[in-house]
């Protein structure tokens, strides 16, 4: 029996508890809801570890679903489930934050397989405490130390948790509100200027030129991003 919980969002009966059963048989944790506002409450409230999120769905569709997941910093694996096969819809699903992809009518064999994929890569990521190089950086995430030019540069502790969501997701653009969830936690009553705040004290021990930055960048209208 798995450790791991995967969430079913899909309104078809049928193709949910045949989806349910099949992970429950692989010995996953299995939750499901049958519209996109229920999917999203037990996602922000249950963290799976996983989503199998179908698109055409009652209340909020998927790309709706996945959009506001990302927006709160959830960063679980997404695979989406439709009828659509269409590229821009492809292609729409993955830039909103999807991992993956597979459309109806599907092989059972081959969406427990694109599960167990997503899953491993997620480990292996949660489990790789390497140092991360970017510029004349190194932060080693095991110790909890950044190095900048051979010498330790001291953190607080939000801030290095600050600094490790962003090397941890590089490329990926945060939103102020988004990053307020996953460093501080849903119940921290901060505001986009905490993050602003924080975001320019990294700068000033991360960046060469922190008016000019290399690293985390703001991405104008939608919050920052991390580039190595």
């Amino acid at each position: 029996m798995s450790d791991e919980t995967i969430l079913v969002v899909e309104d078809d009966r049928s193709t949910r508890m045949a989806v349910v059963e099949n992970l429950k048989f692989e010995g996953y944790q299995v939750l499901f809801a049958g519209d996109g506002q229920e999917g999203l409450e037990i996602a922000i409230s249950k963290r799976p570890d996983l989503l199998v999120l179908d698109i055409m769905l009652p209340k909020l569709n998927g790309y709706e679903v996945c959009e506001t997941l990302r927006k709160h910093g959830l960063m679980m694996p997404v695979i989406m489930l439709t009828a659509k096969g269409q590229e821009y819809d492809r292609v729409l699903g993955l830039e909103i934050g999807a991992d993956d992809y597979i459309t109806k009518p599907f092989s059972v064999r081959e969406l427990m397989a694109r599960v167990k994929a997503s899953l491993r890569r997620e480990r292996r990521l949660k489990s790789t405490d390497e140092p991360v190089e970017f510029g004349d950086c190194v932060v080693d995430l095991e110790k909890r130390v950044l190095c900048r030019g051979g010498e330790e540069v001291a953190l607080t502790k939000t801030e290095f948790e600050l600094l490790r969501y962003f090397v941890t997701h590089p490329g990926r653009v945060f939103s102020r509100q988004a990053l307020l969830n996953a460093v501080w936690g849903f119940d921290y009553y901060g505001t986009d200027r905490t993050v602003d705040r924080f975001v320019t004290v990294l700068r000033k021990k991360i960046e060469a030129d922190p008016t000019q930055p290399k690293h985390i960048l703001t991405a104008h209208g939608a919050g920052y991003r991390f580039e190595r």
